[in-house]
């Protein structure tokens, strides 16, 4: 780093990504910042610098040795790397930088006398993270599925034995269906879409409950799709569209005279009907096959992709519903909570995987809406908005969300 940028980083102040610190405070105080700062999305630590902003300058002798040993070798855990440097300021001071990236094995703690603390970088403040705020960070890193989590006072009685029985003797390839109540359950728990309780029967798991279930949203708040229409650029009070719809997310098909047929639509079928009418149009006149071929204004398979993605890796430890939004120029898909693992929009462009619900995406792969490649982003999305729209799709990441924005071809 050179000196203009530390100065330049020094007059911003503290922030998310900037914590000032002398090099005169114990380990754990220096490890709390790490760990904030892992946990979040990375930054950098400058040492031998005063809270108001004041460099006085590191003191410590063998400074590198004692931050690598006594605070990354001992109290951080799990081990991350960080890059270390020293920044002269002037012939009398340095800075020590220590520049720490957003973890991949979240959650980082501070293992200190028998504890292990959890932080999270709030402003420019390092706190202990909330109940919620762990069970975030344990779900980012992988080590909570919470689509398997059981959903409180729900059972058997929530799932649509119509549709499990056709899911595992169509697609599972079972000969015939449980007979009885402890057949469905066992069965259903060897699955994931149940899950054993000491205390009563099976609850329903949120994947089963979302892919099965009759009304989701009773038991599980936060589930299902938000569809809202807007006639200009930006949310109004007047929308012409607003409504929450809820159900299975898969169809209810039989096996009838001529087939297997779809005889109720599923969530995703029922979204896409709903929005239909204000992203597609039918023409006036009848074309050579003498019937009208609709238009559509984005491409159905970049808006069946973009859907079908936030709806299999929503992240559940937040309460918001996946909001669909079209404005007169637009639609926006957002699918509540940050990309998992380190994944970052770049690497999700270039094609790497980190499914989130695996269970709700080997389902829905079953299902067929999605491809075993697991590369729709690439492969679909945004070759057929280049094709069809001349626009690239839009990404947009946050701690909250993550955002596709597909727009119409410019006038």
């Amino acid at each position: 780093m050179k000196r203009s940028d530390l100065l330049e980083l020094v007059a911003g102040g503290e922030n998310s990504g900037v914590e000032f610190k002398r090099d005169d405070v114990r380990p754990e105080q220096i490890a709390r910042e790490v760990v904030a700062l892992a946990n979040f999305q990375g930054g950098r630590i400058l040492l031998g610098v005063e809270d108001d902003g004041a460099v006085t300058g590191i003191r410590r002798e063998g400074l590198e040795r004692w931050v690598m040993d006594s605070v990354f070798g001992q109290l951080v855990h799990p081990m991350m790397l960080p890059f270390y440097e020293e920044v002269p300021v002037d012939d009398a001071r340095r800075v020590a930088v220590v520049t720490v990236t957003q973890g991949a094995t979240k959650p980082y703690v501070v293992r200190y006398r028998g504890w292990e603390d959890i932080y999270v970088r709030v402003g420019s403040t390092s706190r202990l993270a909330s109940r919620e705020q762990q069970a975030r960070l344990f779900a980012l890193g992988g080590l909570i599925h919470t689509e398997l989590l059981p959903v409180s006072g729900s059972g058997l009685r929530d799932l649509s034995r119509e549709r499990l029985a056709d899911y595992l003797t169509a697609i599972v390839g079972d000969r015939d269906p449980p007979a009885t109540d402890d057949a469905w359950h066992a069965r259903l728990c060897a699955l994931g879409f149940l899950v054993e309780r000491e205390d009563g029967p099976p609850a329903c798991t949120i994947a089963g409950l979302v892919l099965f279930g009759y009304r989701p949203r009773r038991l599980l708040r936060h589930a299902g799709v938000r569809w809202m229409r807007f006639d200009g650029g930006t949310k109004a009070y007047d929308a012409l569209d607003d409504q929450v719809l809820e159900g299975p997310l898969v169809d209810l098909w039989q096996v009838l005279s001529g087939g297997r047929e779809r005889v109720e639509k599923g969530l995703i079928e029922r979204l896409a009907d709903a929005m239909r009418p204000f992203v597609s149009e039918e023409p006036g006149t009848v074309g050579e096959s003498l019937r009208r071929e609709r238009r559509w204004h984005y491409p159905l398979e970049a808006l069946r992709e973009g859907i079908v993605n936030a709806l299999t890796h929503r992240d559940w430890t937040r309460y918001e519903e996946i909001e669909v939004v079209r404005y007169a120029d637009r639609v926006e898909i957002t699918s509540p909570g940050a990309l998992q693992n380190g994944m970052t929009v770049e690497k999700m462009l270039a094609g790497q995987r980190v499914p989130r619900n695996l269970l709700i995406s080997e389902t829905l792969r079953d299902y067929r809406y999605s491809d075993a490649r697991g590369m729709g982003v690439r492969n679909k999305i945004i070759p057929s908005m280049r094709a069809q729209n001349g626009v690239d799709p839009e990404f947009e990441a946050t701690e909250d969300h993550l955002r596709l924005t597909l727009r119409r071809r410019p006038a």
